[in-house]
Parts: C-alpha cells; sequence; structure tokens
C-alpha cells in the first residue's frame, strides 16, 4: 500500500492553526499518515485577498466569537486556557524562517513550542529573544540558526513556501492538502483530511 500523505500548511499567527498543531501528531500517528509540516505567511495571501490585517480584527463581532470558539476548543482537547497574545495578529516571521530552517524532525517540536508560547502563555512571538529561548529549549544552537534564518537564501525558502501554499488553492490556515490536490480548511477538517489521505493511498496500492 502506498504512504498515506498530508501537506499541513500554518501560520504563527493563526489561532485554529494553534489547535490544529496541538492535535495533529498523535492523529496522524494513529491515522498512519505522514504529515509534511509546511509553515507559510498569510500575509501576502491576504494582501491579495484586500485585507491589511486578520479578519478577526477587521470585523470586532467575528473576533470575539472566535476567541470565545477558541477557548471552548481548547478546554475540549485538554490543553490549557487560550491567552490572546499581544500584538494579536502575533508577527511569526521570524518563527517562520527558522521553522523553514529546520529538518522535518525538528520542525514540529519547535512549532508547536512557538503556537505554545503565542496562546497558551500570551507571549510575543516576533521577539527574537522568545524565538532563541525555544531553539535553546529544544536543544539547538540558536546562535547558529537564527542567523542562518535570516539569511536571503532562507528567506527565499519561506518566499516559495508561501507561493507554494497560494499555488494549491490555499487561503486561510490551518490548510491541509492531500497528494490528489484536495483541500481541507481549518483545524475541524483535520480528521477529514487524514481519512482522504489514506483513502488516496489505498487507491495508489
Amino acid at each position: 500500500m502506498a504512504r498515506a500523505c498530508l501537506d499541513f500548511y500554518y501560520e504563527f499567527a493563526s489561532t485554529y492553526s494553534y489547535l490544529a498543531v496541538s492535535r495533529i501528531g498523535p492523529l496522524a500517528e494513529a491515522a498512519g499518515v505522514e504529515v509534511h509540516w509546511r509553515p507559510f505567511l498569510l500575509g501576502p495571501i491576504f494582501a491579495a485577498q484586500g485585507h491589511t490585517t486578520s479578519p478577526f480584527n477587521t470585523y470586532p463581532e467575528k473576533g470575539r466569537h472566535m476567541w470565545r470558539d477558541l477557548e471552548r476548543l481548547a478546554a475540549r482537547y485538554g490543553l490549557p486556557p487560550v491567552v490572546k497574545p499581544e500584538p494579536f495578529p502575533a508577527n511569526g516571521l521570524l518563527a517562520a524562517r527558522v521553522a523553514v530552517l529546520l529538518n522535518d524532525a525538528s520542525r514540529p517540536a519547535f512549532s508547536r513550542e512557538i503556537f505554545r508560547r503565542a496562546f497558551a502563555l500570551g507571549q510575543d512571538i516576533g521577539e527574537r529573544e522568545i524565538v532563541r529561548q525555544v531553539l535553546a529549549g529544544l536543544g539547538h544552537f540558536c546562535d547558529d540558526v537564527i542567523p542562518e534564518a535570516e539569511t536571503q537564501l532562507n528567506k527565499d525558502r519561506l518566499r516559495a513556501q508561501t507561493e507554494r501554499a497560494r499555488l494549491a488553492g490555499v487561503f486561510g490556515a490551518p490548510t491541509f492538502v492531500a497528494v490528489d490536490g484536495e483541500l481541507f480548511w481549518g483545524n475541524d477538517r483535520l480528521e477529514m483530511a487524514l481519512e482522504h489521505a489514506q483513502e488516496v493511498a489505498a487507491k495508489a496500492a
């Protein structure tokens, strides 16, 4: 049987990406689905849609509902109480550059901890020191990693990944894309995306 695979696009400023990042590991393992973690930037995609900030800021009623929804879902999933980071949306640029630079084995743990810092602790993940602390806590030589993450070569990697997301039809985060191009948007579509990845692999066997 062919290996079931799924591209997982997430943005560090995205509230619902926090939930998906917290859940996808054990669910994918149980389903036998290989997940490719693909951090990207929503800013350029939102700009193309005419947004200058998060839609949750543009529409206050929607924003208030989102934070309450996030609180309920975090409790349902057994996650810590949600703390709104300031500023919101967070500046996840450096974190995204670091995540793109890290290898496939290191990227999930780094991403989970950055999201925890943002939405469980309310920290400003745009601060260089926060990113440094996360790297150090995971055993990385942050004095080497951060400068390398800020090289032009790595900046281009993140731009390319964002463009790859756009070409795949991604318009928000989190988004899951199967190898057949089927797209699933939102934390609440995670289980469906995993099931679809299994079905695609079974048909290819």
